[in-house]
């Protein structure tokens, strides 16, 4: 396969459906997921960086992808923001990690206002060093979803602890009621960006019920993608 996206995976048992950063069917042209042993939830979604071994993992699982005709690649997590630059050193084609890349770039085309963010952990995301050096990070309204069980069972647990099958009524009933409660909290907000790749699948929903425009590492896949 050549001419594709590569997307860099965690380590996971839980279901990926339609619009998840993990599903190859997620992407506006072919894409392939690469698995990066042992990079689970616990180890990545972190304020702080992953362990340097995994680092090393993401960064060769990189550069087979780009050997194998990767055009571009993202990653199914965004706290892979935090190792953003060693992954984008390690191979010569666009990188990006983490949709919160796209965070001065979104508050800018709207206007400067405020951005809300839909987070897998808020404390970790606002916690992390990386987070908080982005322009934009300083007055943005942050949301995790760390504290809904559906969510938290499937996406956060370790891997043998996960569960496979997705309550998609369930997740989807909390990130609506996250975002809702992000722009009914802070009416200037300008767009809602999600930093977790488990949460495109929602973005529709999202826009239709906030009606803010809502951007996520599919929007960044399109942005770095050839063509």
């Amino acid at each position: 396969m050549t001419g594709f996206i590569g997307v860099l995976s965690l380590d996971t048992r839980f279901e990926r459906i339609s619009g998840d950063a993990g599903n190859p069917e997620s992407y506006p042209i072919p894409a392939r997921v690469a698995v990066v042993a042992d990079a689970g939830p616990p180890q990545i979604v972190s304020p702080g960086r992953p362990a340097p071994d995994l680092v090393r993992a993401f960064c060769d699982a990189a550069q087979e992808l780009e050997k194998d005709g990767a055009v571009a690649l993202v990653s199914t997590c965004g706290f892979l923001g935090a190792v953003q630059d060693e992954i984008a050193r390690a191979v010569s084609v666009p990188v990006m990690v983490s949709a919160v890349a796209l965070l001065p770039v979104v508050k800018a085309l709207h206007g400067g206002r405020p951005v809300g963010i839909l987070t897998a952990s808020r404390a970790s995301l606002e916690g992390a060093p990386w987070f908080k050096r982005l322009a934009g990070a300083e007055d943005a309204a942050v949301a995790g979803m760390e504290d809904c069980p559906a969510f938290a069972e499937s996406f956060l647990a370790p891997k043998q602890k996960q569960c496979a099958a997705l309550d998609r009524k369930a997740v989807e009933a909390a990130v609506l009621a996250k975002s809702l409660a992000l722009v009914q909290h802070m009416p200037q907000i300008g767009c809602l960006l999600l930093e977790c790749g488990n949460l495109p699948p929602f973005a529709p929903a999202i826009a239709a019920t906030t009606g803010r425009r809502v951007y996520s590492i599919l929007d960044g896949a399109r942005l770095i993608a050839p063509g």
